[in-house]
């Protein structure tokens, strides 16, 4: 018999996890994959659990004054892709983000708590440099979702905490690019995605981030290749181009399929980069 808790506030939640231990259960879609028996057979955890799907304060998307963006641990990928306020990278992941029935039960403190390196949402989220909040009964901590993540279904999550939100800083940007490779358009977990974003002034880049994910333990995001790319004017980009490549590939896991990763990476930022140096308007770049 599992031991399973039903907590309805926050607090209750918290003072459960610090007395039992128990994982917190909202969608479900990680764990109870994870821990399936069988078709039509109920899962097995071997530890307690407790369902917090019902629990408001855990819900909702807000803007803060200062114009970054909270959103709460128990948002589901669609209230993600249908809000306006949410930075478009995310709302896109969050839109391929398998089926429909998946889309509406998942919930984004499920997706980068379950830390898989296929995960949708932290790819972009960790290039936006988006920090998650933790909850205690000692209180709160936050910290960035780079630092969070450690590795593959590895956390810095304590024994006694729960994710409460995700916090996005607002970022400028002139240029943008999404892209996520899988079977097939709908339903299909990550081989690859990839985030990219520019800004440009006067000419020159004055910030540009990618991030990849499926391409290691973590999402991929080289700040040594990143700085290359950053103060170079736009006539100059096909200069610096296989500098950055080769600093790129540096980043990318040799385990794999490491080939087709880098491969295909290579393509799409160059794809990026040469479209940001010869674009006629600003935007979303396919």
């Amino acid at each position: 018999m599992v031991e399973c808790y039903t907590p309805k506030s926050l607090d209750e939640a918290l003072a459960i996890r610090r007395r039992t231990g128990a994982r917190p259960l909202a969608g479900g879609t990680d764990l109870m994959v994870q821990y399936k028996q069988g078709v039509g057979i109920t899962p097995v955890f071997p530890f307690p659990v407790m369902i917090i799907s019902g629990i408001d304060e855990l819900k909702g998307i807000e803007t803060c004054e200062d114009g970054s963006v909270l959103i709460k641990a128990l948002t589901t990928p669609s209230q993600i892709a249908s809000c306006e306020a949410v930075p478009y990278l995310v709302r896109a992941a969050a839109g391929r983000m398998g089926a429909v029935a998946l889309r509406n039960s998942a919930t984004i403190g499920g997706n980068i708590g379950n830390a898989s390196p296929k995960g949708d949402l932290p790819q972009p989220l960790i290039l936006l440099d988006a920090t998650v909040i933790l909850r205690s009964q000692d209180g709160e901590r936050e910290l960035l979702l780079d630092d969070f993540i450690l590795g593959s279904k590895k956390t810095d999550l304590h024994d006694d905490e729960i994710i409460y939100a995700v916090r996005i800083p607002k970022v400028e940007y002139s240029y943008i690019y999404y892209r996520k490779i899988g079977t097939r358009r709908a339903n299909a977990i990550s081989k690859l995605s990839l985030s990219a974003l520019a800004l440009v002034q006067d000419g020159r880049i004055i910030d540009f981030r990618a991030s990849s994910g499926a391409a290691g333990p973590k999402v991929i995001r080289s700040h040594e290749a990143e700085a290359l790319v950053v103060g170079q004017r736009l006539e100059d980009i096909q200069a610096i181009l296989p500098g950055f490549l080769a600093a790129w590939d540096a980043a990318i896991s040799p385990h794999a399929m490491p080939q087709y990763r880098r491969n295909t990476t290579r393509r799409m930022l160059e794809h990026f980069l040469t479209t940001v140096a010869t674009a006629p308007q600003e935007g979303v770049i396919e």
